[in-house]
Formats: structure tokens, sequence, C-alpha cells
């Protein structure tokens, strides 16, 4: 059973989230769900991740990894090979192309092809200046009634 979800009260009433809602858009619009070619997502660390996708019968040179701003793209075009008769094709041999939306400084460290799988590392590396820090509490003066001025009144007649 699915459930379409009403996502524009939080359009409405929420700043700086744009991209994660209309992440949920898309993929309550997504109409046709491709399983192929498999692939396992990693958490390996606090802040690595690896993508193991099986494409098996591929080569390095007809597979292709793309990072464009937050989106991940991992493409597969096989080469039109020799005049061959199959007997039987169980091998998958068709074109994809896979994508993974990425986090905010969620980046590709590395990639390889080993054994017909195909490793993608991922690293968040969040900004100094994004990351938590501790504030020193310092010893001021507390301000006094006397100090505290009053900016604007209403007044209310009886």
């Amino acid at each position: 059973m699915r459930t379409n979800l009403d996502f524009s009260p939080l359009f409405r009433s929420s700043i700086g989230f744009e991209r994660m809602l209309n992440a949920l858009e898309a993929t309550r619009r997504a109409e046709t769900i491709d399983n192929w070619p498999p692939y396992d997502i990693v958490k390996t660390d606090e802040d690595d991740y690896r993508i193991a996708m099986a494409v098996a019968g591929f080569s390095q040179d007809e597979l292709a990894v793309t990072q464009e701003q937050n989106m991940l793209i991992v493409s597969g075009q096989k080469a039109d090979g020799e005049d061959v008769q199959y007997l039987h094709r169980g091998i998958a041999a068709r074109s994809f192309q896979r994508r993974f939306e990425l986090a905010d400084h969620v980046k590709v460290v590395d990639a390889g092809l080993v054994n017909g799988l195909l490793t993608i590392d991922l690293k968040r590396e969040i900004p100094e200046a994004m990351k938590p820090r501790q504030i020193e509490i310092g010893n001021g003066h507390a301000v006094s009634k006397s100090e505290t001025k009053q900016i604007e009144a209403e007044t209310q007649a009886a």
C-alpha cells in the first residue's frame, strides 16, 4: 500500500529545508523503480560511506562515476561487441544510470572496480566554521534594573 503525502504545509512553514523537501517530493513522483544493477550502501565510519555496485561484465572504460554538486551519477554504457549468437543470455549487459542524492559536504574519495564489483568511497567533510565549538563563558557584570532602558511602551487609557 502506497500513501501519497502532501508536503505543501512544510514548504509554507520551513526555511532552508527546500532541498530535503524537494528530494522527498521527487521520491514520491518516481514512477519506475529500476533495481539494476544491484547495490549496497554501507556506513563504514562516523563520516565515511561506501557504495558497492555489482557491474559484472563491465570494464573500467564502460563505466563513469560523476559528482555534480549534491548528486552522484554512476552510469554504464556497454560497448557494441562482436556479432555473437547467444543461445541463452543471462548476464545483463544493458546500459544503466543510477543517481544518488548526496548530503551537503559529502565528497567522493575513491572509486575502484575489482572482480565485477564497483566500490565508491564517500566522506562527509564538514567545514571548520560549521563544526560545533565550545563557547567560553565570561564573568561579565549583571545588568541592573536602573541600567535597562525601555525602548517603546504602549499606554492604554482606562
